[in-house]
């Protein structure tokens, strides 16, 4: 492990500091969608997108009940997954577990192949190629403890 450590330190092998502008979303699955719809937005008082605030690119998945955005107070956007087969919490609250399906980070375009190539020198575990949608170019891959990462850069930027 020491020798990733020191590997990642050199600049060419390391995302620089600053390529990542902000967390862009933070996608979590659910099994019930109203009930997590009443709980972020009327419970916690988050700002679901609707009508013209949904990207052009979710408005399928958005009407067919499978997505579901929410708008954090810093601007960041919560995504739910409608995952109806998903298993129940565990019966002991106090022992971890996670909803999460992954965390997605920001990024220029002009350096998101950059970071790909810092991902693959370092031999990070990477979820398939990059993926090129309408919604952007994205990368998926874990971090040490299996947790799903994405860096995504929008088309328009």
């Amino acid at each position: 492990m020491s020798s990733n450590i020191s590997t990642v330190k050199s600049a060419k092998s390391a995302i620089a500091k600053g390529y990542l502008r902000r967390v862009h979303h933070v996608a979590l699955n659910v099994r019930d969608m109203s009930a997590s719809c009443n709980f972020y937005g009327n419970i916690l008082g988050l700002h679901q997108l609707i009508g013209d605030e949904i990207p052009s690119t979710l408005i399928d998945l958005v009407a067919a009940g499978k997505v579901v955005n929410f708008m954090t107070p810093d601007g960041t956007i919560l995504d739910l997954f409608w995952e109806p087969e998903l298993t129940p919490p565990d019966a002991d609250p106090q022992r971890q577990f996670t909803r999460a399906n992954h965390l997605a980070f920001d990024i220029a375009p002009e350096l998101f192949d950059e970071a790909v190539a810092v991902l693959k020198l370092c031999q990070v575990e990477i979820e398939g190629e990059p993926v090129t949608r309408l919604t952007g170019r994205g990368i998926y891959f874990y971090d040490p403890d299996g947790f799903l990462i994405e860096i995504r850069c929008d088309p328009s930027d």
